[in-house]
């Protein structure tokens, strides 16, 4: 296994500007050429960050694929897209691929602006077969001959849109083409009565074993060769009582598998034999190693599926120089609160470890769930335990608790449920860029009647929102940042806040600062610094962005009557659309407004300071912003 020395020359790879220059090499430097592109990502991630364990689990899957397929003409479609870096370096972006996850650099997920090659942009999972069964329709209608090739992992499986496209796609059979890369893992090992299902095969060793011993015994009976060939004849059906292929037999889908991923000329063969010879639905099972030919990531997979910069000799994380993450600090606070109440259980999407989740699901094994990629079950799974007299606190990513809003609405509002939503990396999160940031929570969840909305200014207060929501009797959510917090002593004692009470941080005549969340230091830092200006702010830390603390905020706009609302989410529909509601209601039309947010487009990857500078709402533009509404400062 190689040990990825700091230089690796390239010779091979370096000849690769499209998928057309590897349909000319041989099968020894296909394997040659597999071996580059791992040294090339596992070099770049350690410097860059990255979905490391993914995309080195597909390598020789992606080689077979483009070798195989008419690339971009055949439509290859990467569920979630994690696992494109090999992807990438093929279709042209080699020189580029240096830039991963920078600055207005390369994006870590498929992206049209990038390259043709990349036939849908994918940041969430279990998207790849509707697209790709919508592409193929699309090509039916147009007489076009060329395929969709959707290609998903078992952990996106999990996850019922799938299995929505798998049934579709069976009903109108059509030439659908849906590579099911197994390795047992999502973010999280996997889960469910699927992921067992899928790991009860057998390999074609142990397959071929079986098929032989019966063979040789049938031939040395009296059954003779009549019954030899029924045998031959039913031999799919044999197989498939043995393998998955039963399940998607009954979605109608032909089954081939399981296939070893790393073997590149099994993978050819039968890539070729279905683009040959298919008709109808396929679905070809491949079986990979996450995090292959990189010792430490295939020792930790889970660590090393999204990582930042590493040691590569040793696989150690280089040091971020921070302190608690409100991630840890939810997760000692959540496990430290159940063990007084044994009400309290934990609910996970395929997210434990990156939730902070570790120490619960260890500690109270019974009460912690794991369901998979499967947000809208978690969210009515929770009602249900709600029901029954539990306090279920249901911990996400912003980004993904957008797949679940109608049941949000519909199973836990509507009827006024005690469940909790703890919305981590609230907010722009960085690297992963626009489908991965946390910016439309507020809008989506203060519109809901029932609904309370949190925001905490810094880790201890993230602990007291945490124990207010749970004891709270109706839907409460709390939207914390991704990121260390400020380094503050977190006591043992919680405090249920009282609901939509903010507070006054500090007084002030000239304008009033309404930030939310992380964003209540910075304006304490602009707050000074207007000062040492000739400007007079107040700052009010709301708390609650539903309900508002109407009074306490109207009390100071009339005082000062300029306000400038500050959030890390989007302007539309947000806190400040929220404040200026206020406002009309209380007749306040006086009162000069500004609101600081994200502008109505989605925001790109790049680092979190850099992204709130762009957005305007980092000190400086804090600063200046107050100077213009005031007409005060240099």
């Amino acid at each position: 296994m190689s040990k990825f020395p700091p230089t690796v020359p390239h010779s091979l790879l370096e000849s690769i500007e499209s998928p057309s220059d590897i349909r000319k090499l041989t099968l020894p430097q296909l394997t040659e050429l597999a071996q580059d592109i791992r040294d090339l990502i596992v070099q770049t991630v350690a410097r860059t960050g990255g979905h490391l364990a993914p995309s080195l689990g597909v390598v020789e899957l992606t080689i077979a694929l483009h070798y195989v397929f008419d690339t971009p003409l055949d439509k290859l479609i990467w569920d979630v897209g994690h696992q494109s870096y090999a992807h990438k370096i093929l279709t042209g972006r080699r020189r580029q691929f240096g830039t991963l996850r920078q600055y207005k650099g390369m994006s870590g997920f498929p992206k049209f602006k990038e390259s043709s090659y990349d036939a849908f942009e994918t940041g969430h999972s279990s998207t790849s077969i509707s697209a790709a069964l919508g592409m193929t329709l699309a090509k039916d209608l147009k007489a076009d001959r060329h395929r969709a090739i959707a290609v998903i992992g078992d952990g996106s499986m999990t996850a019922g849109l799938a299995f929505e496209a798998l049934n579709h796609a069976g009903h109108l059979d059509k030439d659908l083409i849906v590579i099911l890369n197994d390795n047992e893992m999502s973010i999280s090992p996997n889960v469910g009565a699927l992921s067992s299902f899928l790991s009860r095969k057998l390999t074609g060793k142990t397959m071929s074993r079986v098929k032989a011993h019966l063979v040789e015994k049938l031939q040395i009976s009296d059954v003779g060769e009549n019954i030899l060939n029924i045998l031959r004849k039913s031999e799919d059906s044999f197989k498939s009582f043995f393998t998955p292929g039963m399940l998607f037999e009954a979605f109608k889908f032909n089954y081939i598998g399981p296939l070893d991923g790393h073997n590149l000329e099994d993978l050819l063969e039968a890539l070729e034999t279905v683009r040959d010879n298919s008709q109808g639905p396929m679905l070809i099972h491949v079986l990979t190693k996450k995090g292959k030919g990189y010792a430490p990531a295939e020792k930790n997979p889970d660590v090393f599926h999204g990582i930042g910069p590493f040691d590569i000799l040793s696989g150690t994380p280089h040091s971020t120089n921070g302190g608690a993450t409100y991630t840890q600090v939810f997760g000692d606070t959540i496990a430290r609160m159940a063990e007084k109440d044994e009400k309290i259980v934990a609910i996970s999407a395929a997210m434990i470890s990156g939730t902070g989740l570790t120490k619960f699901a260890k500690s109270f094994p019974d009460r912690f769930f794991d369901v998979g990629i499967a947000e809208q079950h978690a969210l009515t799974f929770a009602a249900g335990l709600a029901v029954e007299g539990m306090r279920p606190v249901v911990v996400i990513y912003s980004t993904f608790f957008q797949r679940a809003l109608d049941q949000i609405i519909h199973d836990i509002c509507i009827p006024n449920l005690s469940v909790t939503l703890a919305i981590d990396r609230a907010g722009v999160v960085g690297d992963d860029g626009p489908t991965h940031h946390g910016v439309f929570d507020i809008s989506f969840l203060r519109f809901i009647p029932n609904m309370v909305v949190m925001a905490p200014k810094d880790e201890q207060e993230l602990q007291h929102m945490l124990y207010t929501a749970v004891y709270h009797d109706g839907p409460a959510s709390v939207r914390y940042p991704r990121g260390p917090g400020y380094g503050l002593p977190l006591g043992e004692s919680l405090i249920k806040l009282e609901i939509g009470k903010g507070e006054l941080l500090c007084s002030g005549d000239d304008i009033l600062l309404l930030p939310i969340g992380n964003r209540v230091y910075p304006a304490l830092e602009a707050a000074e610094g207007l000062k040492k200006i000739g400007i007079s702010a107040a700052v009010i830390n709301p708390r609650f962005i539903k309900p508002l603390d109407a009074e306490l905020i109207c009390h100071w706009a009339q005082h000062t009557t300029r306000v400038i609302t500050i959030e890390d989410n989007a302007r539309q529909g947000g806190f400040g659309s929220s404040v200026l509601e206020l406002f009309s209601r209380r007749g306040l039309y006086s009162v000069q407004t500004c609101m600081l947010g994200h502008p109505d487009n989605f925001v790109e990857h790049g680092p979190q300071s850099t992204l709130w500078q762009n957005s305007h709402i980092d000190v400086p533009s804090i600063l200046r912003t107050a100077m213009q509404l005031t007409g005060k400062g240099p």
